[in-house]
């Protein structure tokens, strides 16, 4: 199999030490992709091609910048069936979940195509006589994106799309579960139009990532750095780049509460849970983790979830004959399996599901879940939702909000004024009153709080991640200075 190669400065290139490694395919263990596992001088020498191309990109008309991003989302819809090849062999994900990544990314470029125009200042008025004084964005510089491989092409392109129609360039680190993936997105990009040097991708081995990933951070061109990922890993990127004074924006874990009042819509609110606990068999930063039920309708709730989670079993997303396909990795099921005889020992009940061949394995669900369980606080990302039984709205409040996590939260109730002072006080950066946890556009100011990170990503609040404010003054006539 020919080996991936690194992109520096517009040319494909090995390791400088030659080195490589292998991305299995999850469920027959065979290799998908062999990759070249960059060393630190790789990473460095793609930061250096960056802060080259810096100065000529930063200066390219906001016409230019648009044209080229609307042409790499035609590439990247184009390239539809190069992703569901890729994303089957690296990640094992199904056609229905590829096409919603392609989709999605290419909403991406177009949004951030329509952000090129929109990277605006302001005149401030001045207490100085003769002082014009201005507000004024510019390009950030070098920013080092760092994406996951559970949502590919979506989260790879949005750690793209926005810094470059700011004018910034980037060092794409990619996932070490699907550098292939990510390596089409920059194919889209350099197809058309991209100027060599813009971005620049670099792969490595999994024990290679934090010198890799310090490398880059530590070079002076290097700005801003956003990541998408987990909680754990999103805590050390934090420290590095606080280590040389570097923002960042992060984007980590879930724990999403999915809250079932006592007026809600059962079937909608079972359509809704069913779609955002198992899309991508639950292995998405929105997964509906937690199912926050009323005891007066819960009993119903439960046997119409059952119901449906019996039906999303997973097979090979190649035969595309289930609505499940595979998990990353074996760990991936071990874990789960875990928290369900964990759960199921203190008390819960497995209502559903949690048959398991290999990294096949069906949704599964549990009913009475309590706080001293593993599931009710730790991030499943897999197959598994639990359910959670409380009585009345401000038992259910506590429980939505009793969690380290808050990316996204959903509740749901007849009454919509209800529903909105309900999500209000629910601890979260995203919340949807009558709608599934995944959700996601390309214009929203998509982002956490708590442990879920800080920053954001999308439309205008994605400007202000990406850009440089400065404050420049125009003076004239005559000043008096008191020395």
């Amino acid at each position: 199999m020919t080996s991936l190669g690194l992109k520096i400065d517009g040319n494909e290139q090995a390791a400088s030490n030659g080195a490589t490694f292998e991305r299995l395919n999850p469920i027959t263990g065979k290799v998908a992709t062999t990759a070249a596992a960059a060393t630190v001088k790789d990473a460095k020498a793609a930061a250096d091609a960056a802060a080259r191309a810096l100065p000529a990109w930063g200066a390219v008309s906001p016409r230019e910048r648009r044209s080229i991003l609307l042409a790499a989302a035609d590439s990247i819809d184009a390239k539809v069936g190069d992703f569901i090849t890729a994303m089957a062999d690296e990640t094992g994900s199904t056609e229905g979940w590829t096409r919603f990544n392609v989709g999605l990314a290419s909403d991406i470029l177009r949004e951030a195509a329509a952000m090129t125009t929109q990277i605006t200042g302001e005149i401030i008025p001045s207490n100085r006589p003769g002082s014009m004084a201005m507000a004024v964005r510019q390009p950030a510089g070098v920013v080092l994106s760092i994406a996951p491989w559970n949502a590919p092409v979506i989260l790879g392109t949005r750690g793209l799309a926005l810094p470059l129609a700011c004018g910034n360039t980037v060092v794409f680190k990619t996932s070490e579960a699907c550098p292939k993936t990510h390596c089409l997105i920059v194919d889209a990009l350099e197809e058309a139009g991209l100027p060599a040097g813009v971005v620049n991708v670099i792969s490595n081995a999994p024990a290679d990532a934090g010198d890799v990933v310090e490398a880059i951070i530590a070079h002076p061109a290097v700005r801003r750095i956003n990541f998408t990922g987990s909680t754990n890993v999103g805590r050390i990127i934090a420290q590095t780049a606080g280590k040389y004074l570097k923002p960042c924006l992060l984007e980590l874990g879930g724990k999403a509460p999915l809250v079932v009042l006592d007026d809600a819509d059962i079937p909608k609110a079972v359509a809704a849970a069913a779609f955002g606990a198992y899309m991508n068999q639950g292995q998405i930063c929105m997964s509906t983790e937690r199912l926050v039920v009323d005891n007066s309708i819960a009993d119903e709730f439960v046997a119409a979830m059952t119901a449906k989670v019996k039906t999303l079993v997973a097979g090979n997303p190649v035969q595309a004959n289930t609505p499940l396909g595979s998990l990353i990795d074996n760990a991936a099921g071990d874990r789960v399996e875990a928290m369900i005889a964990d759960a199921v020992s203190k008390g819960a009940t497995l209502v559903a599901g949690g048959r398991r061949d290999g990294t096949l394995m069906d949704a599964a669900l549990l009913d009475n879940v309590t706080s001293e369980m593993d599931v009710y606080h730790h991030e499943s990302f897999g197959p598994l939702t639990s359910i959670v039984r409380v009585d009345g709205e401000a038992e259910a409040l506590r429980v939505a909000n009793d969690t380290d996590y808050g990316l996204v939260a959903s509740v749901f109730t007849k009454d919509t004024m209800r529903g909105m002072a309900f999500a209000r006080k629910m601890e979260s950066g995203i919340c949807h009153v009558n709608g599934p946890t995944v959700h996601d556009e390309a214009q929203m100011p998509f982002g956490g709080v708590k442990q879920s990170g800080y920053g954001r990503f999308g439309g205008t609040a994605g400007i202000n991640e990406f850009t440089e404010l400065r404050w420049m003054t125009v003076q004239d006539g005559d000043i008096h200075y008191p020395i």
